[in-house]
């Protein structure tokens, strides 16, 4: 076995790997019986790079690895809706790293102590999953400095690690460039990490069920916001959905993608933000599927900018702007405009109960809500829209954004997470947009009308398929 005493040469490799943050440094502890990943944001063992990271240093220190979840009962704006999906989530998680070979015990609270857990398996070093949303990135800060062995972190939801750039773009055309130098080192296949040593856990270590209740006793956990039956979440859910989008819509996803009303696109949003499967894994799939003759070079191109180029450019958005989810992140002449527009008469007022209800006067924005409200998802040309029409009927734009993020949040099963935040930020005050004409409500903020967006899909047969509440379609 290695000796263990100092920090060997290989350990200090894999800590200068980009997607890898030291959060507190030093030398794996003495004696340590194995090595820890927590995992949060990354809910997988396919292709997940924060796990692959543990098992290599746990192979260079001749230690198992465990992957050890908490449940906590208060996760920021999460409710019964999103805590099902993630059980399902990890009932893969506890099949996969059996099969993989690695350790995996789940703890609710108040049995979930991180700390206590790394002192009851003696643990040697602990790895975890980056998320640059405020809250768990708070817990990662309050962990490193309370940790009295080394902590790292590792960039395992984006193609290329967010450190590389070490900075947001105003605008997509900016970020292209220099994400696209970049994707030729990390576009690749990873090599599968095995673990050199079998993970035995030790008498008396205690793991709750997967197949059990993990919201029990949750008193104060927000239980109206129901599970949905649309999608099942975990990794062979997210797989399989893959596959049936590579098979059916790839090929046509060029003409199909902003028609709401055909489902056109991959759906994978929910998964991706759970991390039940990583983006790279996507991306390499697309990238066979073209090399493989089932889809046109063009449509992969078009896919992977939403897959790769938005949503890192959200990420990075998030990790830069502490204002992500709130009107103080918007663009300087958006909020001008907006300001000046604040008094502007709005030809419609609604209140927040009756938005969340769907019953404006506007059937295309009632079926997009009810969308969301009843599967979980909401198509991203519908999202546009609806955080538009918000704009127009709030008060002012503040309450605006306030709004549009609490019912993202509450009902999508991809709430909580960059890409919305972003989605928000675009449609509302202009982040990673250009100034557009000036007119009433809006300022110089792009508008979207109902009449624009019935010229370019079916919108009857969206407004049917999702059962909108009664009222007049603003065409």
């Amino acid at each position: 076995m290695p000796d263990r005493s100092v920090i060997p040469e290989e350990i200090a490799r894999i800590t200068s790997q980009p997607r890898v943050y030291v959060r507190r440094g030093g030398a794996p502890r003495k004696g340590g019986r194995c090595v820890v990943y927590w995992m949060q944001r990354a809910m997988r063992i396919l292709d997940n790079p924060a796990l692959d990271v543990a098992i290599e240093a746990g192979n260079q220190l001749g230690l198992p690895v465990v992957v050890f979840f908490s449940v906590i009962p208060n996760y920021p704006n999460a409710n019964l809706r999103h805590y099902h999906f993630m059980a399902q989530g990890l009932r893969d998680v506890a099949e996969d790293a059996a099969e993989r070979g690695v350790g995996f015990v789940l703890r609710r609270f108040p049995d979930n102590s991180v700390e206590a857990f790394l002192e009851e398996v003696e643990a040697a070093l602990l790895v975890s999953d980056e998320n640059p949303c405020r809250e768990p990135e708070r817990w990662r800060k309050v962990l490193a400095r309370r940790l009295k062995l080394p902590f790292w972190t590792v960039d395992a939801d984006v193609v290329v690690p967010s450190a590389v750039f070490g900075r947001s773009y105003f605008l997509l055309h900016h970020f292209r460039p220099h994400l696209k130098a970049e994707l030729p080192q990390y576009l690749v296949a990873q090599a599968k990490m095995e673990p050199a040593y079998a993970w035995n856990p030790l008498r008396g270590l205690s793991s709750y069920a997967v197949g059990q209740d993990l919201t029990a006793g949750f008193a104060k956990l927000d239980r109206s916001v129901r599970p949905v039956d649309s999608f099942t979440g975990g990794t062979h859910a997210a797989v399989r959905h893959l596959g049936e989008f590579l098979r059916h819509d790839l090929t046509h996803y060029e003409k199909t993608r902003n028609h709401p009303e055909l489902k056109g696109t991959s759906r994978l949003s929910p998964y991706l933000h759970f991390g039940n499967i990583g983006p790279l894994t996507i991306a390499l799939a697309v990238e066979k599927a073209v090399a493989d003759g089932k889809a046109s070079a063009s449509a992969r191109d078009r896919y992977l900018e939403q897959l790769i180029g938005w949503r890192e450019l959200s990420v990075l958005f998030v990790r830069h702007n502490p204002n992500y989810d709130n009107w103080e992140c918007a663009e300087p002449w958006a909020r001008k405009t907006l300001v000046e527009h604040a008094g502007d008469d709005r030809p419609h007022r609604y209140s927040l109960e009756q938005m969340e209800r769907g019953e404006t006067g506007d059937e295309l924005w009632n079926a997009a809500q009810q969308e969301m409200v009843d599967t979980g998802w909401m198509h991203n040309y519908m999202r546009m829209y609806w955080a538009k029409k918000i704009l127009e009927w709030a008060p002012d734009p503040a309450r605006a954004f306030e709004w549009a993020v609490m019912l993202n949040d509450r009902y999508e099963l991809d709430g909580r997470d960059p890409n919305g935040y972003a989605g928000i930020a675009w449609a509302i005050v202009g982040k990673h947009d250009r100034p557009w004409f000036d007119r009433p409500v809006f300022g110089l903020v792009r508008p979207m009308s109902g009449t624009s967006i019935a010229k370019k899909i079916d919108a009857r047969a969206y407004i049917r398929q999702n059962g909108a509440a009664s009222g007049q379609v603003e065409f």
